[in-house]
């Protein structure tokens, strides 16, 4: 999505940073926080080119220490690409707190993309 908006403009870059803070809004309202949560949490990683901090909301599931996050439009968004071959570290926000893991995503054979996150103890 990143290398999308850079393409289409600051107007539209602000729009889904409007969509963005609206989702991290909800995680935290006391009426719907607990249901969005159970299914969004915010990701925190570094860019490997950059350097800098990123932090996203994206959908996800949870077995035990292992999160799994699908990946939507995943040619339209550049924060995976973070996590191929070996991967890297990664922080999410579960049940409102913060965790750390390591990060690696992985395309199939149909193009599809997913980000498996191994938590730290």
């Amino acid at each position: 999505m990143e290398a999308l908006l850079g393409k289409l403009g600051p107007l539209t870059r602000r729009a889904v940073d409007r969509v963005n803070s609206g989702v991290v809004a909800l995680r935290s309202s006391p009426r719907l926080g607990r249901l969005v949560s159970r299914h969004l949490t915010v990701v925190t990683y570094t860019g490997r080119r950059s350097g800098r901090t990123f932090s996203t909301p994206v959908a996800y599931r949870r077995t035990g220490d292992t999160v799994t996050i699908s990946v939507k439009f995943p040619d339209a968004k550049n924060w995976w690409r973070n996590f191929q071959g070996e991967g890297g570290p990664i922080l999410l926000n579960l049940d409102g707190v913060d965790r750390t893991g390591h990060a690696v995503a992985r395309r199939d054979e149909r193009g599809r993309v997913s980000v498996t996150v191994r938590l730290a103890g």
